[in-house]
């Protein structure tokens, strides 16, 4: 995607983060190569930024510095961060997309301070109550969009609803479809199983006029197995999904490591097999999926892996290029508002 078409610089939280800031500027680095003409607001410490800006002139020159003093921690609650946290890299950043400073802002830090900050600073768009954390998960027909993954604990069903218009916006601005396949995630394919707020949800969505492609319900072996595009479920089940599969991949590549350093024979069998073994672990690299949105508030708001590196910052900031350039937010703003000019005129008749 041009950055050209990005008019507003991204802001970043150049302080959040385990590795930051030198992964947040090195990151951001690889992100001018990927994307030419694009501009950073950086909002952290001036006399920590700037001697690591020196060493990056072609970043210094696409980026300013607005100096903060605080830093929000990782293991601050959300609640204290954002009571003390006005003056921090991560609120100011936030901030600087709501005054229409920044076109989007990407952090590396704190997931529940950066949820609460965004969603008390930017509010949510018209017609959303809960916004939800999108995300890119791997699988064998390529990639499918995952949401919520945190963000609601309990969602019901007109929640559902609305993560599926969403997740339908983010699958077409993100993967490029024309008409993403969408699920529910539930305990079975049937449609008597599940709870009450799923089957609810799916009523919803086959009767939906918005032209969402409904495939129904979906379990979970079907996430990897890429029935479908969007896979939509609450906060809880969607995060312990997540966690489950991010430790299912490191497990795997713990045991083929192990395997084959278990003897000179194997250390030879891994020689050989040498290409397919790094096509493996490249499809496995979650660095290349680096980037969940907070869909559904009036602004975008990227959140990236705490421990991520260069390589994966680059990947969340390219989320955010992507997302402003496909006009995310319009996009949902657009399906909630005929969703409830639909609900008005059933109402009045």
């Amino acid at each position: 995607m041009a950055a050209g078409r990005i008019q507003l610089p991204i802001a970043l939280d150049a302080m959040g983060g385990d590795n930051a800031p030198g992964c947040v500027l090195r990151g951001a680095s690889m992100a001018l190569i990927r994307h030419p003409g694009l501009r950073f607001l950086l909002y952290g410490n001036r006399y920590i930024l700037e001697p690591l800006l020196a060493d990056i002139p072609q970043l210094k020159a696409a980026s300013e510095i607005i100096h903060t003093e605080g830093v929000i921690a990782g293991d601050d609650k959300p609640s204290i961060a954002v009571r003390r946290g006005r003056n921090s890299s991560m609120w100011l950043s936030i901030e600087s997309v709501k005054e229409g400073k920044s076109c989007a802002v990407v952090s590396a830090g704190n997931t529940g301070a950066l949820m609460a900050m965004s969603k008390l600073i930017l509010r949510t768009l018209p017609g959303i109550s809960r916004p939800a954390i999108a995300a890119l998960f791997p699988t064998l027909r390529g990639e499918c969009v995952m949401l919520d993954l945190g963000a609601n604990v309990e969602s019901d069903a007109n929640d559902l609803y609305r993560f599926a218009i969403m997740g339908d916006a983010f699958a077409r601005a993100v993967l490029g479809l024309s008409r993403p396949r969408i699920g529910l995630l539930n305990v079975g394919s049937e449609e008597l199983k599940g709870k009450d707020e799923v089957k609810a949800a799916a009523a919803l969505l086959k009767a939906n006029t918005l032209d969402l492609n409904f495939h129904g319900f979906i379990e979970g072996n079907d996430i990897a197995e890429g029935t479908v595009d969007v896979v939509v479920t609450d906060g809880f089940t969607g995060n312990i999904a997540l966690k489950t599969a991010e430790g299912a991949a490191r497990l795997i590549r713990t045991y083929l490591k192990e395997a084959f350093a278990s003897s000179p024979i194997a250390r030879g069998g891994a020689l050989m097999a040498y290409g397919a073994l790094r096509a493996v672990k490249d499809k496995l690299d979650d660095r290349k999926r680096n980037g969940a949105m907070f869909l559904g508030l009036n602004g975008i708001a990227v959140k990236s892996h705490g421990g991520a590196d260069a390589f994966s910052f680059c990947n969340a900031i390219s989320v955010a290029v992507e997302l402003v350039a496909h006009h995310i937010n319009t996009r949902i703003s657009q399906e909630i508002t005929l969703l409830s000019e639909q609900a008005a005129a059933g109402e009045a008749v």
